[in-house]
């Protein structure tokens, strides 16, 4: 059953990258999606950070394909493959939902990232550029991404303001990534990918929002030492 599974997750790697097709450039919501229009929202990374998804879209497409190929009956990328299946099978639909229902959206991001994460406290130590690099990388950013999905459904739904919003999710993102990082102590592609987008959330609020700004530059700067560590296991 271990090489069906193999299979399947080369497969869903396919359909999430090919959900690009149906939307192409996505750099984020639409401001007028929400009925407090979010322009340059506050917790929300700069665009340039958004390129970020060809990395995790080749690399991970790469790393099943070389499991398919080389451990296609390995045990520990198959219990590593059974919930990564679930987030990749969530986010082959992501984007279309993404473009019609900002809500839906961050509801399904985070069932993304929950199985991801599963995902990444059981890849295996070995192949680590196949598996736990690429899946540590997709984990990171999505621990992000889910946290800006949700501070901008709760400043366009008018339930806080658009920098509470930024201070509160950007925090949570932190507390996230330092969590996860620290507690895997391995896979620094995890906290690199999360300190890529706090430094995007800077340049999006350098000048605008500097006390925003801040707030992400030292987190990013906090969750150095702990990738730093990940880097160089004992």
């Amino acid at each position: 059953m271990q090489k069906p599974i193999a299979a399947l997750t080369v497969l869903l790697c396919l359909t999430f990258a090919g959900s690009t097709l149906w939307v192409p450039d996505f750099g984020g919501f639409d401001a007028e999606q929400f009925p407090i229009p979010q322009d340059n929202p506050p917790v929300q990374p700069a665009g340039y950070a958004f390129a970020i998804w060809g990395l995790i879209y080749s690399w991970l497409l790469l790393g099943m394909i070389y499991g398919l190929w080389r451990r296609a009956e390995d045990p520990a990328w198959h219990a590593m493959r059974l919930p990564l299946c679930v987030s990749l099978a969530v986010g082959s639909v992501w984007l279309p939902v993404a473009v019609l229902s900002p809500v839906w959206a961050a509801v399904l991001i985070w069932v993304m990232l929950i199985p991801a994460l599963i995902a990444l406290f059981r890849a295996p130590n070995h192949d680590t550029g196949w598996a736990l690099a690429p899946v540590g990388l997709y984990a990171g950013w999505l621990s992000a991404a889910s946290c800006v999905a949700l501070g901008l459904v709760a400043a366009g739904y008018g339930y806080i303001s658009a920098e509470a919003a930024a201070f509160l999710f950007v925090f949570l993102a932190l507390v996230i990534a330092s969590a996860v990082q620290s507690q895997l102590g391995r896979a620094p592609s995890y906290g690199l990918a999360a300190i890529w987008a706090l430094v995007a959330i800077v340049v999006q609020n350098i000048d605008s929002n500097p006390t925003v700004a801040a707030l992400a530059g030292g987190g990013a700067l906090a969750l150095l030492r702990p990738v730093w560590k990940a880097a160089r296991p004992a």
